[in-house]
């Protein structure tokens, strides 16, 4: 599967098998955020990852209910949890860089997209998750103070293919030279 296919059928995974995932494709997996680019090769994440189905219940607990990803927390065979080391990604003597601040957001979105794409490339499915309590979580799982829960996926063999959403035509957010009023 080359990098476009994978990124035109990715999809957001919420149920998933029972079957287990091995730790060659988890390693696999964790291989992808490894070579994730980062500000200025800062690499910025930890990963929890979690078989612990007690554990997984306490985190599908901080989330608020009727989140559509709540069962998935519990039922998928493995959760990663992934952290952001903070003042380090965006900061130079540290002192941040750029107007945003603290870069990290950025550095865990790249590490998640490729984590979620090199799933699907495996055959395994993931889905995003961010609305969650992550003092909560931080807590739960002894997260140093000087790291942020940012993300958590699921990770599992997905149960059905989920379909493609529909998406927007580049002619409705592309602009070529200046920005053109909608």
């Amino acid at each position: 599967m080359d990098v476009l296919e994978a990124i035109q059928r990715r999809r957001s995974i919420r149920t998933y098998k029972p079957d287990p995932v091995s730790d060659e494709m988890l390693d696999k997996v964790l291989e992808a955020v490894r070579w994730s680019p980062s500000w200025a090769n800062t690499q910025c994440w930890e990963v929890v990852a979690i078989r612990e189905p007690e554990i997984k219940a306490k985190i599908a607990e901080t989330l608020p209910p009727g989140n559509p990803s709540l069962s998935s927390v519990r039922d998928a065979p493995i959760l990663l949890v992934l952290c952001a080391i903070r003042n380090l990604s965006g900061f130079k003597r540290g002192e941040a860089m750029t107007d945003k601040g603290d870069w990290f957001m950025f550095d865990i979105g790249l590490a998640m997209e490729n984590l979620c794409l090199a799933a699907h490339s495996l055959g395994l499915g993931t889905v995003i998750i961010g609305l969650f309590d992550a003092t909560k979580i931080e807590s739960l799982l002894g997260v140093p103070e000087n790291l942020s829960v940012v993300a958590m996926t699921p990770l599992g063999y997905p149960q059905k293919e989920a379909s493609p959403p529909k998406r927007k035509e580049l002619a409705d957010f592309v602009h070529l030279e200046t920005y053109r009023k909608p």
